[in-house]
């Protein structure tokens, strides 16, 4: 029997030790059986000791934070799933119910039914008045509605994982005057509504403000690499559920004004004025709950995704840069082709970091690694030829905000992408851990956060508004 499952099965576990006497048995059964050595202890580390932090806060005991946390981390780590089996399961006899105490603690607040609810009805409310105030101030409604859509979703959302984790009321604070400084500032700049700035503010505004989002999902823990990453699962799972929820929302919503049209009464205007607006703002927050709920199950979907994707987008790419070469054609610098370009290499980041964050990814090597950096080279040289348009743009037709824009989105996608491309090489090659890509991924995004509040907040004024 290897030292660390000695260590781990002569433990002595029982109820009421401390947090380091129940980790320091796991990470040593844990260390010799991980193949990829320090790296993978780490990354486990972080998320056993997340989760553990985060139920101890919802007023369980060390020792069940531990258990359930376990548990959790087991789903998608072989290691840790072995060493429950072998060594916890007369523990979860004795407290079958720990994990259900958690869900209580947070219960004898009010019930998170209640507070999505009410949550998801103060996101419908908020945009019917901003509705009215758009009407009072005489604004076009397109102009008002683009750079505020962000603040009718995304604080509301903030405010439920802020109950829901209860980090304190520092943070709290914090997330607060981060919204509503954003939502002064867009609507205090004196904007060109014909302009291309209002434009960009809109679009980058729900870039940066995400961030606040994951500081609150993540209760305060934003620097854990692995609560970077559940919150990269959390995002999918949203998206997911969100798009089902539209999907049946909407076909709801069109049988219903079938069925009244057949006896006379019209219910377009108000489907169109309040059903399809409050519902979509009131939908975010019930996706997120959701997307809580069922955790794990919806992120195998957003992984299953990921694998069908990769593939298909790589074809995609690789047919369309043999085509390049051998018509010897230049792409077209127009700028809904740069959009468009923009768009995939965000799409490819996406796969990736899905792919990454599958609960059933394997920690060596193999084909589907190939297959993606396959895809991250494909990116790589498809953003040198965006880069290249943008930059023929420029010297032809001067700059502007949307081409320093797209310049600089550019070259931040192209950063991360061919740094990824030689993390795989390395991993390919033995030399480094699949972590290390995880690792990257997740402590890049915040980049993209900075970069989109520089948008919004320098870009106005350097263009005077227009």
């Amino acid at each position: 029997m290897a030292q660390g499952e000695k260590e781990a099965n002569e433990s002595g576990l029982s109820r009421g030790a401390g947090m380091e006497a129940w980790l320091g048995p796991w990470r040593a059964y844990v260390a010799s059986r991980c193949a990829d050595g320090s790296d993978a202890v780490e990354v486990a580390e972080e998320r056993l000791r997340g989760t553990t932090g985060e139920l101890q806060s919802r007023g369980l005991e060390p020792d069940e934070a531990f258990l359930v946390a376990v548990r959790r981390v087991a789903v998608d780590h072989a290691p840790t799933a072995e060493y429950a089996r072998q060594n916890l399961a007369r523990f979860w006899e004795r407290q079958p119910d720990a994990e259900s105490d958690a869900d209580s603690a947070n219960r004898s607040r009010l019930p998170e039914i209640v507070v999505v609810l009410a949550l998801a009805v103060g996101a419908a409310v908020s945009v019917k008045l901003a509705g009215l105030a758009e009407a009072a101030s005489g604004e076009r409604a397109d102009a008002f509605f683009v750079r505020n859509a962000a603040f009718f979703t995304l604080p509301w959302l903030a405010a439920y994982f802020l109950w829901k984790r209860f980090p304190g009321r520092r943070l709290a604070i914090l997330t607060g005057i981060g919204f509503s400084v954003a939502i002064v500032l867009v609507n205090a700049y004196p904007f060109d509504m014909e302009g291309m700035t209002v434009v960009l503010s809109g679009l980058h505004m729900p870039i940066a403000l995400w961030l606040l989002v994951g500081i609150a999902y993540t209760g305060g823990e934003w620097s854990r690499m692995g609560r970077r990453m559940d919150f990269v699962r959390f995002s999918g799972d949203l998206v997911i559920c969100f798009v089902l929820i539209a999907l049946g929302g909407g076909a709801l919503t069109a049988l219903s004004v079938a069925l009244f049209s057949s006896i006379g009464l019209d219910l377009e205007s108000f489907a169109e004025n309040w059903i399809l607006p409050c519902g979509a703002c009131g939908a975010v927050t019930v996706s997120a709950w959701l997307a809580e709920v069922r955790r794990g199950m919806i992120g195998g979907m957003a992984s299953l995704l990921a694998r069908v994707f990769t593939p298909l987008l790589s074809i995609v790419l690789v047919v369309f840069l043999s085509t390049m070469v051998w018509t010897r054609q230049g792409i077209e610098v127009e700028r809904h082709v740069l959009v468009a370009f923009d768009v995939i290499l965000i799409l490819v980041v996406c796969l990736l970091l899905y792919s990454l964050s599958s609960r059933e990814r394997s920690d060596r090597p193999n084909w589907s690694h190939r297959l993606q950096l396959v895809l991250v080279v494909c990116a790589v040289l498809v953003d040198l030829v965006a880069l290249a348009a943008v930059l023929q743009r420029i010297s032809e037709y001067g700059a502007s905000a949307n081409k320093l824009a797209a310049l600089a989105e550019n070259l931040i996608l192209l950063v991360n992408l061919a740094w990824t491309a030689w993390l795989y090489v390395r991993v390919l090659r033995g030399k480094a851990a699949v972590f290390a890509i995880e690792r990257w991924q997740t402590a890049y995004l915040p980049v993209y956060a900075a970069w989109a509040a520089v948008v919004v907040v320098l870009f106005p004024p350097l263009f005077r508004f227009a």
